[in-house]
């Protein structure tokens, strides 16, 4: 159930089942199903058949399932499912660290990790907080809808920053990228709204990236290629810079 508290000694209670359909989906979803089913009526059976299998695949797409979210101060999760395509020391964007006229500061200039994050259209497309904290920023920006594994992708493509600062000060800086494929951010928070660590902050239609910006003197705990999970994997430590190695097999 969701909000059960378990951990790394068996205590709690744990079923599967199957994952829920965000509601930003289920319309699309419902509208393939509808069309098949007048296809079918219409004894279309070859415009039926791959109506059906898309609405599936929708519905798929949009699937929103549970996560068990580690507690403890010092994890960064994942704000995304995917494969990590790119570690690397860079400035933040602009838009995170400039002053905004609201009052609230942005990051600093110097370069801090970035860990980018990219979802196939096989991925859970449901992104989450990595820290607990306020909303600070949520500031979008149009642009263009370049291949999100391609590097650039991070100044041209369009693209959603999102500022999360906690009661303790430490900020965390993440954007969501439009990818190829991807037509439409969807936000569900703006400036003000208080998140738990892996609450839910948006969605991203249908491919994409999102890519997130470490605390200075916080390293990478993932590596290269490897394979995350939104709300779950913890993919930095606050203060620590391990070097992890890993082969490919």
């Amino acid at each position: 159930m969701a909000g059960d508290l378990l951990d790394s000694r068996g205590r709690g209670e744990a079923q599967w089942g199957l994952p829920a359909i965000h509601p930003e989906g289920r319309k699309f979803g419902i509208a393939a199903l509808g069309i098949s089913l007048v296809f079918a009526l219409f004894a279309w059976e070859t415009l039926a058949w791959p109506m059906a299998f898309l609405s599936l695949g929708v519905f798929a797409f949009f699937r929103d399932p549970e996560r068990v979210v580690p507690q403890d101060e010092t994890s960064i999760v994942s704000p995304a499912d995917g494969k990590i395509v790119q570690i690397a020391e860079v400035a933040p964007p602009r838009e995170l660290v400039i002053a905004d006229g609201s009052g609230t500061r942005g990051l600093g200039e110097e370069p801090v990790t970035r860990i980018s994050i990219f979802m196939s259209v096989f991925d859970v497309h449901i992104n989450r907080t990595p820290i607990a904290g306020m909303v600070q920023r949520v500031v979008y920006i149009p642009g263009q809808f370049l291949n999100a594994e391609l590097d650039k992708a991070s100044e041209d493509n369009e693209r959603q920053h999102i500022l999360v600062e906690r009661s303790d000060g430490v900020q965390i800086g993440f954007t969501q990228i439009a990818g190829l494929i991807a037509r439409r951010i969807v936000p569900f928070v703006k400036p003000g709204d208080t998140l738990g660590v892996g609450q839910r902050v948006g969605l991203i239609r249908f491919g994409s990236r999102v890519d997130v910006y470490l605390p200075a003197g916080t390293g990478s705990r993932v590596m290269l290629g490897q394979r995350v999970v939104a709300g779950e994997t913890v993919i930095a430590e606050l203060g620590k810079q391990p070097l992890r190695e890993g082969v490919s097999q």
